[in-house]
């Protein structure tokens, strides 16, 4: 119930600020095509979203028989957890990560990358697994892939902004829009607005789901291990991901400067491995 709440919450809030940003481009018009455009999104998202991630990312269905060992370890962690098994996809990625989608646990699916699969042993990656399972049991993930649509909603219009800026088409305060000046701020704001609530939305979860991944494994220390090679794997090898999806992934695919990195999705690896660590054995 608590996120579905946050769901809906989720949803009106993305719906207002897309409106608000259509006004300030193209005034009323702006506005009233920027609300027709936040309906067929947040529509698209609850349906549809998951498969345009993994489509994104070029992520493949494997059967049993294809990857054995990854469908036993999601098997083993799905009946532990209660849920459904997701389906298995693997991204042809030598950037290692992973991450889980869907709208709730009877439509998940878990992704994982084969660089991940190379760098981990067979204990750390099912530590890796159990966190998205944990995600998946926690019922986030819905929440996290409408975040992702809707972020890249808002870098669409961010978009539009600055092509407006530059072609002088903004419509002018009779229309109800703020003109130039105002498609120049929100080309600016509304990626760190997208920005602000992926950091929301992931940062908290995170924390949740490497709790959930310890007790699903009943112990802490794969988890953990495997969050510190896999700091390293992506600098060694980052992916060609998009900010709008990074929050979904186990680590933040995409580096960048120490000033970056306070405007993360993802809580310090440093923090996460502590806490894992501070926690007993099960």
């Amino acid at each position: 119930m608590e996120n579905r709440i946050k769901t809906v919450l989720l949803l009106a809030g993305l719906t207002v600020f897309l409106v608000f940003m259509g006004k300030l481009i193209g005034g009323r018009a702006g506005m009233y095509l920027a609300f027709i455009l936040a309906l067929g999104m947040n529509f698209f998202s609850y349906w549809f979203s998951d498969k345009l991630v993994l489509r994104m990312y070029g992520a493949q269905e494997v059967s049993p028989a294809e990857a054995p060992q990854l469908h036993q370890m999601v098997d083993d962690l799905a009946r532990e957890a209660g849920i459904p098994k997701p389906k298995v996809y693997i991204i042809q990625d030598d950037s290692p990560n992973a991450f889980a989608t869907g709208r709730n646990p009877e439509h998940a699916a878990v992704a994982a990358t084969t660089g991940i699969m190379r760098l981990l042993t067979p204990t750390e990656l099912k530590g890796v697994l159990a966190h998205e399972i944990g995600h998946v049991k926690n019922r986030d993930i819905l929440i996290s892939t409408i975040a992702a649509t809707m972020a890249g909603a808002i870098m669409i219009l961010a978009d539009m902004a600055r092509w407006t800026a530059i072609f002088g088409g903004s419509r002018d305060d009779d229309e109800g829009g703020l003109g130039i000046v105002g498609v120049i701020v929100m080309s600016i704001v509304a990626p760190i607005a997208a920005m602000l609530v992926q950091m929301a939305i992931s940062r908290s979860r995170e924390y949740l789901a490497d709790e959930a991944g310890a007790h699903l494994c009943h112990n802490p220390e794969p988890l953990a291990r495997s969050l510190e090679k896999l700091e390293y794997g992506v600098q060694a090898a980052p992916m060609n991901a998009s900010p709008a999806t990074a929050h979904m992934f186990i680590v933040n695919p995409l580096t960048g400067s120490t000033l970056m990195n306070l405007f993360s999705t993802h809580p310090p690896i440093a923090e996460r491995v502590a806490r894992l660590r501070a926690m007993r054995s099960y």
